[in-house]
């Protein structure tokens, strides 16, 4: 299998299945010199990890992370880091029955028809649980990012049919209830649509918000590694995702050129903007405003209630999928947008200290 490997420069290899041993990633290209320790990679991995509310699945993981190589009392060597998550509540038989069936929504048939066989024991390595890997990836880059002043924060901004207001809209919020909604009140409506659907046996979708700031002027390419291009191939190798927009997104579709310009103007001798219609993102290269994007998730697609599928004899079937399954993914989904962020912005800066001579010469005529 090709297409684990993300990333140029900071380059990430994910490895590992739902209900193998366990699952990991290999991080290269990490400068040396970063602090970084097992609870940096940890706290993300908490906010991602089941078992931890009403609207995650039940399997109960520690998704405790162990660091493997490329850290030495408390930085980065920059040698590969390993990082291994062992699984721990693995339950295979809760599979067995449907191992020749091709369930509605997920990547079953598309497995069988390119390799000929599939792990059917939670989807293998198209699980949702290989984005814990991404995670502890994503941890990593984040502690580089944060050593130039770059943070990102995601957060639900909406479930179903249900979006924050602006006028509630509280950043810690999205710590303070199991949505991951900054807007309390839009959370609780939420909850109660959620309790609906999983009383019928039934699951729904939701879109997440990610913000970052900090990002100077001139991250990104402007061919084919554009800022937007890049996340949007990050974000959308999420399992669920099936949507991304930047800034005004599809309504800029509905725009006329004055209104969706954003106006530059001087402020302290800096460039700056009056709007930000374009979500931080010109040419492909980032703006200096704060890049807001947002993605969408479709509803978890293992669900109780009866279905019609196929199997792989030729046979049409009904099909009642049982285990443990979210009824929604775009909670704990909020940090594996943040995580794969994270990654894209680490390569993509790395890969802008060599887009001017002057840059090369502070690191080699400076010695």
């Amino acid at each position: 299998m090709s297409g684990s490997v993300y990333g140029n420069i900071f380059k990430i290899s994910t490895w590992g299945e739902s209900h193998g041993r366990g699952i990991g990633v290999v991080i290269d290209g990490c400068p040396a010199g970063i602090r970084l320790e097992d609870a940096d990679i940890q706290r993300d991995l908490d906010r991602r990890k089941p078992g931890t509310g009403k609207y995650t699945t039940k399997r109960s993981e520690s998704d405790k992370a162990e660091i493997l190589s490329g850290v030495f009392e408390g930085k980065t060597t920059g040698t590969p880091i390993s990082i291994a998550i062992f699984n721990e509540d693995q339950r295979s038989k809760d599979y067995s029955a449907i191992s020749d069936v091709f369930r509605p929504g997920h990547a079953d048939f598309g497995f069988e028809s390119k390799y000929g066989f599939r792990d059917y024991r939670g989807g293998g390595r198209s699980s949702a649980r290989e984005t814990a890997a991404r995670v502890a990836a994503g941890a990593v880059a984040r502690r580089l990012l944060e050593e130039i002043g770059i943070s990102i924060a995601a957060y639900t901004f909406s479930i179903n049919n249900i979006q924050i207001s602006k006028d509630n809209f509280d950043l810690e919020q999205r710590f303070l209830n199991p949505l991951c909604m900054p807007d309390s009140e839009a959370a609780e409506r939420a909850a109660k649509l959620l309790d609906e659907a999983m009383a019928n046996a039934d699951s729904t979708g939701g879109v997440v918000q990610c913000e970052v700031t900090g990002l100077k002027p001139g991250i990104g390419e402007p061919v084919f590694d554009k800022l937007d291009a890049s996340i949007g191939k990050a974000v959308l190798s999420i399992g669920a995702v099936k949507g991304i927009e930047f800034g005004a997104g599809f309504e800029a579709s509905k725009m006329y050129g004055s209104e969706n310009n954003d106006s530059f103007y001087i402020k302290d001798g800096a460039v700056k903007k009056h709007t930000n219609n374009s979500g931080g993102v010109l040419g492909g290269m980032s703006d200096g405003d704060k890049l807001v994007f947002r993605a969408a998730f479709k509803p978890t697609p293992s669900i109780a209630r009866p279905q019609t599928t196929a199997n792989n004899k030729g046979e049409d079937i009904k099909i009642e999928i049982k285990g443990r399954h979210d009824p929604i993914v775009v909670a704990r989904a909020v940090v594996v947008v943040e995580a794969m962020t994270a990654v894209t912005l680490a390569d993509l800066v790395l890969m802008n200290m060599c887009a001017k001579i002057e840059n090369v010469k502070k690191i080699y005529t400076d010695i």
